[in-house]
């Protein structure tokens, strides 16, 4: 069984906000609702400015606080290490959204689910790329099997000495090169 991950690199980042576009289409999320959301982090002295660009979604945490919250059990991990929302289950308390860390949460309006990102679990059990990785046009995302040492983003994270965006809040599936 795999154990799905991502790589982003906030160096290739330009901000174009495909990513967060593609996903809002993906999940028929209205447009001022997003599971991506960007943090730009300006460094230097004139003239020798940096400007990174980080992308920040539900991170899919190995021992998801959001998932130790939830009343209900509405949120959970899959086998593959995807943490998901069950919005049939769903109540609506917002213990979840206190209690991630990232602020990777938001509730819909309209029938009071709390939702985050997914991975594109859908898309990926029909062997495609979450939404968000096939739209960047500077391929700073690459997700695969982090379990499988031969997969693409296996390699990466080790050619790049990928790590968790907070490592003081612990293991997480997405992993930044910065």
């Amino acid at each position: 069984m795999a154990r799905y991950g991502m790589m982003i690199d906030t160096r290739k980042c330009v901000g174009c906000y495909a990513c967060r576009v593609s996903c809002q289409m993906q999940n028929e999320l209205p447009v001022e609702v997003s599971f991506i959301k960007f943090h730009e982090i300006e460094t230097g002295v004139f003239p020798n400015v940096k400007n990174e660009i980080i992308p920040v979604q539900c991170q899919h945490c190995e021992d998801a606080p959001c998932e130790s919250v939830c009343p209900t059990k509405a949120t959970y991990t899959t086998e593959d290490g995807i943490v998901l929302v069950d919005p049939e289950k769903c109540i609506g308390c917002k213990y979840c959204m206190v209690a991630c860390p990232y602020q990777a949460r938001t509730q819909d309006h309209l029938t009071g689910v709390v939702e985050k990102c997914r991975f594109c679990v859908d898309l990926v059990a029909e062997g495609k790329q979450p939404a968000c990785v096939s739209t960047c046009i500077s391929t700073a995302r690459i997700f695969g099997d982090l379990d499988d040492p031969n997969s693409e983003i296996s390699k990466a994270i080790v050619k790049y000495n990928a790590k968790p965006l907070r490592e003081d809040l612990g293991k997480t599936k997405i992993y930044y090169v910065r």
